[in-house]
């Protein structure tokens, strides 16, 4: 069991080396195939441009967008021939619109067991970003990766994890996705943020995961932390970083996409602001 198929959608040319060193390093420890999907956006509007009758314009649109996939594809490929001449790799280019982005990224992501991405919200980052990360993780049903803006050293990620645990479907799915790197760390923390008083674990919160996880050899403890800040995800964060983890494992979009935009959630404020890689699942 492992991580054999590995993939990155890159949608910009300038921060496809970074993305490609942290996850060519990852692949190599994993002895994966790694697969670039180098991506060039038509933002031409084909009812709009159809009405106005500027056809010239859709073409314009159209060239630009397979300018920008092969100057992607170009960046993906002279990054990946300085690594390590062993490691397996293919780059793919291709040109979507925003709505059939969706589709493009979740047929290739539903055939690979990781897809590793940058974070996708910043100040230079758009609804392109975030929606190439959301596309692998509901519609193709693929645990995401995500990494922070600094530079991260790929065959180390998981020597020490924390999990957040809420006794959600999300976690769990998370949790499972990860057993690969929970099995290989030297150690798992499971956090769990203000236990519920009522339920199965309220005598022993995370007793039931941390059973599960021993029995697969995981090294496994469990902290359990009072919510003493406004958010789960800022208790979460400076616990990470407190303890020194270097990946943290939790479940995504237990609320509704929308209803986490506009009023907020633990899903996006930790793509917003984490500072270490994060392993999502839905």
């Amino acid at each position: 069991m492992g991580y054999r198929s590995i993939l990155t959608v890159a949608t910009r040319a300038d921060s496809v080396a970074p993305v490609i060193a942290t996850a060519s390093a990852f692949a190599q420890r994993e002895d994966a195939h790694l697969e670039v999907l180098a991506l060039g956006l038509d933002r031409s509007q084909l009812g709009y441009y159809a009405l106005s009758g500027s056809d010239a314009m859709i073409h314009i649109s159209q060239d630009e967008a397979e300018e920008d996939a092969r100057r992607i594809s170009a960046a993906a490929r002279a990054a990946l021939e300085a690594e390590d001449p062993a490691l397996r790799w293919t780059v793919e280019g291709g040109v979507a619109q925003m709505g059939s982005l969706p589709t493009l990224v979740a047929a290739r992501a539903r055939f690979a067991d990781l897809v590793i991405m940058p974070r996708p919200y910043g100040e230079t980052l758009g609804p392109v970003d975030e929606a190439a990360v959301e596309a692998a993780m509901f519609e193709g049903q693929a645990p995401i990766l995500v990494l922070p803006d600094t530079p991260v050293d790929g065959a180390t990620i998981g020597r020490r994890v924390a999990v957040a645990w809420n006794q959600s479907r999300e976690a769990l799915v998370a949790i499972r996705r990860a057993l690969p790197l929970l099995i290989a760390a030297s150690k798992v923390d499971i956090v769990i943020v203000d236990p519920p008083t009522h339920g199965p674990e309220k005598t022993d919160p995370g007793g039931m995961l941390s059973q599960m996880l021993a029995r697969h050899g995981v090294r496994v403890e469990v902290s359990v932390l009072a919510k003493t800040m406004p958010k789960v995800s800022e208790v979460l964060s400076r616990h990470v970083t407190e303890t020194g983890a270097d990946l943290l494992v939790m479940g995504a979009y237990g609320h509704s996409r929308f209803r986490q935009a506009i009023l907020g959630g633990a899903t996006r404020s930790m793509l917003e602001q984490a500072a270490f890689p994060v392993l999502m699942a839905h």
